[in-house]
C-alpha cells in the first residue's frame, strides 16, 4: 500500500525510506524514534515508542527499512504508529521506488524551461541566464527544492521554478511596467544555489556549504563569478572619465547587478535569510511569487489526509496557524500549467 492511499485504521507492512530519523525522550526518560516515512507517493510522520539500542545501526536517514505498524489520526493528520522495524540490505534496494517526483513529466518541464528562456528578449539578460542555467543544468533538472518544507521531491526545484514562471507570465501581463526579462531571469536563477546547498535527490540533507553559507550566498557568488567571466563588469576596470564615454558597459553592469539584487532579496527579509530587501519592482515580484508558490505547496502537503470540514495540524512555517479544509472545491494538488497552457499567456 502506498502512503498516498493510507487511511486511519489501516494496518501496514512494507518497505519505506527513512526521510528522517531522530531519537526523542519521553517524560519518563525513556527514548523513542521520531520518523518520517517516504515512498514515491508521499511522506508521513511516524513514531516508534519503544527503543532498542541495536536499531541505531540501521535507523538512519536515507536508509530503506521494513516497517510494520498502524495508521492513526493525530491532530487531524495521519501518522503511523510503528510496531516493528527491521533492517534491509541497502545494496539491493531500488531507491527510485521511494522518491516522490514532481507532478509533471521531466520532458514537459524541460520544454517549459526552454520556452521560458526563449522569452527573455534582452540579449545581455538572456546570456547571463542561459549561462547560469547551463552551469547547473543537470542538477537543476532533478534536485528537490528543499529538505522538507516545500517541493521536497525529485525535480522539485525545477517544478517550483516553472510554477513561478506560470504565475509571473500572468503578473507581467497585468503589470506591463514590470520588466518580464528580469523577472523570468530572476526566477530561473534564484534557487540554483540549492544544487550546492543540498546533498542530492534521495533524503536530501544540507551540505557543509548549505549549513554555513546557504543557497542565497552560494547562488550570488556563482552568479558574480560568471558575470565577471562574461565581461559584465568591465566598466569597473575603467577610470570614471573613461566609463562616462562607455555607457554600454555601464548598462551591462547594471543588468548584472539587478539580477544580483533579485538573488539576494528573494526571501524578502533578513530574518528569512535575505541580506537585502527587494528594492526594485522585479525583485518584489519574484520574492512575492516565490513565497506564494512555496506556501501553496506547503498547504497541498498539509491537506493530505485531512477530511473536508476539519483543519490541518498547526503549521509552524505558516505562523503556527491551522488551515480549514472546505467541504466543497476539494481539488487535487495543482500540477502546474502545461507547455501549451503557458504559451497561451503569450498569445
Amino acid at each position: 500500500m502506498n502512503i498516498s492511499e493510507f487511511q486511519s485504521g489501516d494496518k501496514i507492512i512494507g518497505q519505506f525510506l527513512l526521510a528522517d530519523a531522530k531519537k526523542g525522550v519521553k517524560e519518563n526518560g525513556s527514548a523513542y524514534w521520531s520518523l518520517q516515512l517516504q515512498d514515491s507517493t508521499g511522506v508521513i510522520e511516524a513514531k516508534k515508542w519503544d527503543f532498542a539500542p541495536q536499531e541505531e545501526s540501521f535507523m538512519v536517514r536515507g536508509n530503506v527499512v521494513q516497517i510494520e505498524g498502524e495508521v492513526l489520526k493525530y491532530r487531524n493528520a495521519l501518522q503511523v504508529k510503528v510496531y516493528y522495524c527491521d533492517p534491509l540490505d541497502q545494496s539491493k534496494v531500488d531507491f527510485s521506488r521511494f522518491i516522490p517526483v514532481a507532478p509533471m513529466s521531466l520532458d514537459e518541464m524541460k520544454g517549459k524551461l526552454e520556452f521560458a528562456l526563449s522569452k527573455i528578449e534582452d540579449e545581455d539578460i538572456a546570456t547571463l541566464t542561459r549561462a547560469m542555467v547551463e552551469r547547473f543544468y543537470d542538477k537543476f533538472l532533478v534536485y528537490p527544492a528543499a529538505v522538507r518544507n516545500h517541493h521536497e521531491y525529485y525535480s522539485g526545484l525545477l517544478f517550483h521554478s516553472l510554477s513561478m514562471i506560470d504565475v509571473a507570465s500572468g503578473v507581467c501581463r497585468v503589470y506591463p511596467n514590470v520588466n518580464r526579462d528580469l523577472v523570468f531571469a530572476g526566477i530561473l536563477i534564484h534557487d540554483l544555489g540549492k544544487t550546492v546547498e543540498l546533498s542530492g535527490t534521495t533524503a536530501a540533507q544540507f551540505t557543509m556549504e548549505g549549513k554555513l553559507l546557504g543557497h542565497i550566498s552560494i547562488g550570488h557568488a556563482e552568479f558574480r563569478r560568471l558575470a565577471k567571466e562574461l565581461g559584465f563588469f568591465k566598466v569597473d576596470e575603467l577610470s570614471e572619465e573613461q566609463a562616462a564615454s562607455h555607457p554600454e558597459l555601464l548598462a551591462k553592469k547594471e543588468k548584472a547587478v539587478l539580477l544580483e539584487h533579485i538573488l539576494l532579496s528573494h526571501h524578502s527579509k533578513p530574518e528569512f535569510g535575505s541580506p537585502q530587501m527587494p528594492c526594485t519592482r522585479e525583485a518584489l515580484v519574484v520574492a512575492m511569487i516565490d513565497d506564494l508558490d512555496a506556501k501553496m505547496a506547503i498547504l497541498d502537503k498539509a491537506y493530505r489526509g485531512v477530511e473536508p470540514g476539519t483543519v490541518t495540524a498547526k503549521l509552524f512555517n505558516m505562523d503556527d496557524r491551522y488551515f480549514y479544509k472546505p467541504l466543497f472545491n476539494n481539488k487535487d494538488e495543482a500540477p502546474g500549467l502545461s507547455l501549451e497552457e503557458l504559451k497561451k499567456n503569450f498569445d
